[in-house]
Parts: C-alpha cells; structure tokens; sequence
C-alpha cells in the first residue's frame, strides 16, 4: 500500500508540473510557436563599453548610451554608429550615464531624457532633458528636472532606468543604494550609529527617499515636472515624496510598461543567500513584478511571494519576530519618512540561485532578472520585420547573468499562465535593454561577458522575423582574429538556406582584396584594423550580410593558472599547488621582457550561496589598476613620451605634476580628454600640445585615468607567481584569477590575456543530472533530491577525478517503499565496464552514505551512474548529492 501511495503521490506530483507547463487551465495556445529559423539576429554595432539603456528616435536612428558618459547614435540605414557627445560622470560602484528616453512627441520637440551620476563631489543621481536635434546634443540646452541624494561611500544598486507610459509619464527607477556584502545575503538592516550605507530602511522602505522606488511623474514644457494622479502618495501626505509609484525595491535595474493596459513590470535583482535560515529569513530570489497600481513591493522586510525576514539586530545578533506583509512598520533610526507602510505585495514570477518548484524553466545558478515588452502585433505597421501575432500580449522577460528570454503568457486580467524559452538555441550575451521598434522588430543591447569592461560580445543587435523567403543564414568564423603582421586567416562561411536551393558567396577582406569561395584563406600582410565581410545570397535573390573583426599587429598574452592537483575541486585542508604561466609573442615570459609586477593573480573566497558578481564588485580597485595599465600601454604605444616623462619635466609637463595638480578636480578627466584629441596649451607654458584626432575617446580616456593615478598608487601585497594556498574549511568555492596587459603593438592597442578557475567543494547534486523532486514525507533536505529505480541512469560531464579515491553517495530510504539494488560507476560509456559498484541498502529508513570506491582515474571524465534492482519499476532510493573523497583525507 505505501509503495502505492508513493506512486500516486509522484504521478500526482508529475500532473501538478504538467498542467502547469501548459498553463491549464487556460485559453488554447496558437498552433504552436513560430519556427525558430524564420528568426534572424542582424548585429548593428560591437565592442561596447558597458552599454546600458536604448531607445529609438524614429525608425532609422538608435540611440543609446554606454556607462562611463558615451552618448551614442546608430543610423540604420547607413549602417554606421558614431559617439555624439560624451558626458562627464562620476562612474565609480555602479553609479555613470544610466538611463535615456525619447520623449514620445520627438519629432516635434526633439527632446530626449539623460539620467546620469555628475561628476562633482555632491553624491546625487541627475535627470536632465536635452535637445537632441538631427545628430547633436545640445548640451547648453540642459533642464535639470530632478535629482536624487545619494551616498557614494559603499557600493551597491544604482539601478536607473527611464520608461514612458502610454499617458505620456515618465517612469525613472532607483536602487536602494545598500551594500549588500554585510548581511550574510540576507535583509539589511544594519541600524548601529554610522551604519546607513547597510540599512535599507533608509531607503527601499523610506516614504520620505526616493531611492530603491519606481517613480512615477509629468515632465512639463517649462523644463520641470509634475505629480500625475494615482501615485502611491497623494501630494502634501506628511512623511512621503508625491513622486513614488512603487517603493519596496532593491535593484528595479529594467522596467517596462504595457502600453494597452498601463501595468508596470520590473526586474527585481534579489539578495544573495543561499538557504533559508530560521533566525534570519529566507534565501535570496529575484523577482518579475508587475504593478497594475502604486504599493509597497516588500523589501527589505519579504522577498518573493511575500516571504518575510526577521527584525535582526546587528549589534546583539539576535533576531526578532518576522515582520508582518499586511502591515509592516519601519522603525529604524535612519528612516526620515512615516512609520507605517503599505501592505507589501507579492512577486509576480519569482525564482531562487536554485531550481524553482513554481517557475522551473527558469533554471539554476547567477541570476539578474529583468523585465522587457509586452508585444501587441496591431500595434506595428506591416513590415518584413515584425514578429508574428503568436506573441501578441505576451510579456517578454529576461535573465542577465543565464542569458535566456522567456516569453510570458497571461490572461486578459494580466494574470500569470505560462511562459516558455524565446529562441533558446540562439546565445545571448548578458541582455541588457530590448524593446519592439516601430518596425515590430525587437531591438537589444547586450552588456558582454566581462564585467565592468569593454567587450567585443557587447553588441547592439536587432531580430527580425521572416514570413516569407528565409534569406540565408550566417554564422561566418575565423580560425583566428588577433595576432601580428602577417596574419594568416581561414574563413568559414557556415551559410544555410531553410528554403534549399543553391546559395552565392562574396567575401571581402580589404578595400580591394576578395573572393567568391565559400570558406577561403587571405593573409593580412600589414597592421591595422580590418572586418571582413560575408555576402550570401540565395536563388529568390534574398541576401545576408554578416561581418567579422580581424586586428593585424600584436597577439594576445596568453595566460594560463596550472594547478598540480584537481582543476574543478577542492578538499578543506589540502594546501593547494599552483603556478601561473603568461607568454606573449612580442612581450615575452615574466623575468625575460615582461615585468612580473604587471601581471595580476588574485585568489578569492565565494561564500557559499553567493554569486560571482561579489567577486566582480570586490575586484574594482583590482580593475582601476588594470585599467591604469592598459592606459600606460597606451601611452608607451603613442608619441606622448615624446613631449611627456613620468616623473620629470621634458618639453611638457610630467605625468606625476599632471596628476598632482588635477587628481582631486572632478571634472579634470573629461578636460584632459578633450584637450589631448584637440590640442592646446597655456597652462604649462608657451609650448602648445598637438592634437591626437587619431586616438578614440574611449583610448584617450584610459590613457587619462593612467596619468591621474601617478603618484597616488597604494602598494599593496601581491600573490607570488607560482607557490602553494591554504585551503580552510569554510564552505564555499576558489575563484583563482590570472590576468596580463601587453604593450601593444602597431595599430592594435594593447591587449588583455586572462584566466579564471572555480574550484568548488567536491560535491554534485543529484538535481544536475536527474528530475528534481522535493523530499518525500519522512526525508528531511535543504535541496531537491532525485528518485531512483531500477534501470535508472544519471550522467555528470567532465568530471575532474584527480587525486579522488572514491564516491560517497548519500541515498534516502523509506521504510517499506525502497529496494535494495545495485550502483555501477562507468567513465565516459555507460556501455563499459563498471569501474566500481556497490550495492544499495533497503533499509532502514532515513539517511545513509555509501562508498563506491574505483582505481585510480585521473583527469576529467564523463560519470554515469546505472541503477538495477530485482524489481525495476520500484523506487530503489532517493539521492541527494555525490561526494569525491580524497586520496589523501
């Protein structure tokens, strides 16, 4: 009868997923979604500098902007994106040029909305109105609207973006302006004297403060703003700013507005705690919200759906009672507003660093929730361009750090149904904005995958939906894109035609050098910049373009951390080998032409349950210093030391006299840049200094940031090269960092070789290779489990098994509803013979390890576990996690 009952309870468990992966019930789907191919991502710019927000003048012209000040517009129809203008912003944490957007009568009044972080010592975020007429800025034009107080003491959550709604209001969102890192990934609410920096209350949960909301006003013709009805507090409410819409954020980084029902919906990114804790509160989750009114959206008091943490005093650790979603109170000294809040509301879609039981196809692992477009299909004119009606009223949301896109179906109310994956066969690189065109196309910006730096995946890009003739699809390749003159390249076109029918090929690798082969070879014989482009066109006439960037004139550094041990795992206790290896084809090898000190390892501690953003935010000192490196490259690879010595004056000033007297001026670097491109003089003297047309702002501004730091650099400790870590025994991972900047070399700047290892505790969940289950009644575990019966295989990839001696498997039993079986380990072939077996217990119930010791196996593998049981329908065991054990413990 157990065994029965169990078998109900799965099936029933398998039908509640069902039905909710179809959305039942519901309203029946379109017959099907669009066929994936008829999709095609058309790049329109690459190489960005930390891009962040878009918005479209009119059809033809992106506008959009990049981190550190750099205003940018893109023409399509010329194909071309050229900097218009670059602001002077202080872009320290994650403050700089945040938000842009289009005023909605552009066309008549040419105006656009600049959100930025000015540069001066007053910590404030900006929104500005600009006039944006033909291709310029006019910056003289300028109406400050309003600015936001903030502190610039300790990172975190800036957020900033700007969204006008349908009724022409202008939406702007604000971090709560929190370091996170002191709260154990928990509410931060850190209340001792000189700790409001950690306290949230002052903030998110602050009426009288506008960061960590979504407000919501009217900008007016006069260059100021208004208080539209319907905020969440009326105007002249004791304690409360009249510009709130929604309060309760942490992180509200993307927002959106449906443009038919008005509902606002955000990308909540959560905190970062990896469990549940009984004193504290629950685990981090981010969040999708929508807001069909104003309210309080929870934090830092609940997270998710309405999940509350505990009032946790940081001076006593000790916590308090849970607060209370229908009536939460912030009683905290740094708040400045009313006591008493809103009734907190629940998430919209809400999802954990683990598998979510609610939202499963949100997968696992980093996250960064964001909130894209509601798509209406008549709202768009005919185009061959426009996404289909399938996707009509259907919400798109985004993950920043797992790069997928789902599609969010809902009912006529803006209730949830269902969402399913957007081309998930088609790779993303950290999505950062998208919205639907006037063409009905959907138009994106990808931040790349290197944070806080300039990345060649950071594109600009634009997906289009074909519903007649599939033009060509490309995915061109080159063996290699960087190295020294003569380069040697082998192109692949890797064209198909969904049609069939024969395809025609135009490669052209210079001004005056092509061919008409599918996948030639071509030499670059000189230095430069070059983009070798592919023509594919197919019987219907139907052409596709795609472009490559190849740079002539210095190979990367290669970079490499050799451990003598294990590569993915690491055992408490067992001191770690390790040496970096760094050669550069022109510099050379650490001791023999490239300077030791120029090389950077850093060895971090990730606490378990946090994400390698941590990591990202505590390497900022670590990223000015690289910066300043490339910087000096820069220089070392222009003629400024011709005119320009580090520490002594020659025919200019020196670097170190540069520094001293316009390190501290706020609004030097921009002036600096400005004059190094333009020329001039009359500060050190009569000698006048050339101009430099030929270096980008972007190079200029490294090579500034270079000279400000002479002087004022901080000696600090440094990893030895090569030598042995201790290892402790903190849960957690190793992330190991290697990373060199070469000198440069002709027309190509310098270049940045890096490596990353992550050594993790050497366990696997069970819920990586197999269907995640919550425990069964009678099994208690902090994570889902897996259930096994006769037959069974799980399979883990490359798994490193140096320095393993064998596998410690922890299965759950229930008394009268498990068997006893047998477990095979097999290496990369589930067909081989088993490298160890074991057998597995029947009893009695409750938790149980189990040996599976093999020989010797070093190297990384492919790991399949087979079950067999006597009776192969039966639930022989629910498994929780594998564990490596040491050959020396």
């Amino acid at each position: 009868m157990k065994k029965l009952l169990l078998g109900l309870a799965v099936l029933a468990t398998a039908l509640v997923l069902f039905l909710f992966l179809r959305g039942a019930p519901g309203p029946a789907l379109p017959a099907g979604p669009p066929d994936p191919a008829r999709f095609t991502q058309v790049i329109l710019d690459r190489n960005l500098n930390e891009p962040m927000e878009l918005d479209l003048l009119d059809a033809d012209r992106i506008l959009f902007i990049e981190r550190h000040g750099a205003v940018k517009l893109h023409d399509q129809r010329t194909g071309t994106t050229r900097v218009v203008d670059s602001l002077s912003v202080y872009d320290r944490n994650e403050d700089g040029l945040l938000g842009v957007a289009v005023d909605p009568r552009y066309a008549e009044n040419h105006w656009i909305y600049l959100l930025y972080s000015p540069p001066d010592p007053t910590p404030r975020h900006r929104l500005s109105r600009f006039v944006f007429d033909g291709d310029r800025l006019d910056r003289s034009s300028e109406r400050v609207l309003l600015e936001i107080p903030n502190q610039r003491d300790e990172c975190c959550h800036s957020a900033g973006s700007l969204e006008f709604g349908p009724d022409g209001t202008l939406y702007l969102s604000q971090g709560d302006n929190t370091n996170p890192f002191a709260s154990d990934g928990y509410a931060p609410l850190d209340e001792r004297p000189g700790r409001s920096p950690w306290d949230a209350q002052k903030s998110a949960a602050n009426p009288n403060d506008l960061r960590g909301k979504i407000l919501r006003i009217r900008p007016e013709p006069d260059g100021t703003y208004s208080i539209p009805e319907g905020n969440l507090f009326p105007p002249g409410t004791p304690g409360t700013r009249p510009e709130i819409y929604v309060m309760g954020n942490r992180n509200p980084f993307r927002i959106a507005i449906d443009r038919h029902t008005g509902y606002l919906y955000w990308g909540e990114v959560g905190p970062d705690a990896g469990e549940d804790h009984p004193e504290r509160g629950p685990r981090g989750h981010d969040e999708v919200n929508q807001a069909r009114a104003p309210g309080f959206f929870g934090w830092p008091y609940f997270v998710a759906d309405n999940r509350a943490y505990r009032d946790y005093d940081f001076a006593t650790e000790t916590s308090g009672p849970a607060f209370d979603p229908a009536a939460p109170v912030n009683d905290s000294p740094n708040n400045t507003g009313r006591h008493d809040l809103p009734p907190a509301q629940p998430a919209f879609i809400w999802y954990p660093y683990g598998p979510s039981a609610a939202f499963p196809l949100t997968g696992q692992g980093g996250r960064n929730a964001m909130a894209g477009p509601v798509y209406y299909f008549d709202d768009y004119a005919p185009s061959d361009r426009k996404f289909p009606r399938y996707y009509d009223g259907k919400l798109f949301i985004y993950d920043w750090m797992r790069g997928w896109i789902m599609a969010v179906t809902m009912t006529p109310e803006g209730d949830f149904l269902r969402m399913e994956p957007f081309l998930p066969a088609m790779t993303f690189h950290n999505p950062m904005d998208m919205l639907f065109g006037p063409d009905g196309a959907m138009y994106m910006l990808e931040y790349g995958t290197k944070w806080f730096s300039r990345n060649q995946d950071a594109r600009l890009f634009r997906i289009d939906y074909n519903a007649g003739n599939l033009p060509p699809r490309l995915a061109p390749s080159a063996d290699v894109t960087l190295g020294p003159a003569p380069l040697t390249v082998h192109f692949s076109a890797h064209a198909t035609d969904d049609d069939g029918g024969p395809l025609s090929y135009a490669w052209s690798f210079t001004e005056t050098d092509g061919t008409d082969a599918p996948n030639p070879t071509f030499t670059f014989t000189r230095p430069g910049r070059y983009r070798p482009t592919l023509t594919v066109t197919d019987a219907a006439g139907e052409a596709t373009t795609a472009s490559l960037d190849v740079a002539v004139g210095n190979a990367p550094p290669n970079v490499t951390i050799d451990l003598a041990g294990n590569t993915m795992f690491y055992w408490p206790g067992v001191p770690l080998a390790y040496s970096v290896q760094v050669t550069d084809p022109e510099d050379g090898t650490p001791g023999r032409g490239i300077d030791s000190a120029a090389v950077t390892f850093t060895v971090d501690r990730l606490p378990e349950g946090r994400d390698l953003t941590t990591i990202a935010q505590g390497h900022a000192a670590m990223m000015e210093a690289s910066d300043a490196l490339v910087g000096k490259a820069l220089i070392e690879a222009s003629d400024c030391q011709a005119c320009h010595k580090r520490d002594e004056a020659s025919v200019g000033p020196s670097f170190r006299a540069v520094a001293d007297r316009y390190r501290t001026d706020p609004g030097a670097p921009a002036a600096l840049a400005e004059k190094v491109i333009r020329g001039g003089g009359g500060v050190w003297g009569g000698q006048a200094m050339a101009p430099h047309p030929q270096l980008t702002p972007e190079e200029v501004a490294v090579m500034i940031r270079y000279v400000l730091s002479v002087g004022g650099e901080a000696p600090g400790p440094r990893l030895p090269l090569s030598g042995t870590l201790p290892i402790g025994h903190e849960p957690g991972a190793y992330v190991l960092t290697a990373s060199y900047t070469d000198r440069g070399g002709v027309a190509v700047g310098p270049l940045t070789g890096r490596d990353v290892v992550i050594l993790a505790p050497p366990r696997l969940q069970a819920e990586a290779a197999g269907t995640p289950l919550p425990p069964p009644e009678g099994l208690t575990a902090t994570t889902p489990v897996v259930a096994l019966s006769g037959g069974d295989t799980l399979s883990f990839g490359e798994v490193d098994l140096t320095g393993g001696a064998a596998w410690r498997l922890h299965v759950g039993l229930l008394d009268g509803t498990t068997t006893g079986g047998r477990l095979a380990l097999h290496l990369d072939d589930p067909n081989a013979p088993p490298v160890a077996v074991a057998p597995l217990p029947a009893g009695p119930a409750g938790w149980q390890d189990v040996p599976l010791a093999f020989d010797a196996a070093p190297g990384r593998h492919d790991l399949y576990l087979v079950v067999s049981s006597a009776e192969t329908e039966a639930v022989v065991c629910f498994l929780d996690w594998i564990e490596l054990t040491s050959k020396n413990p």
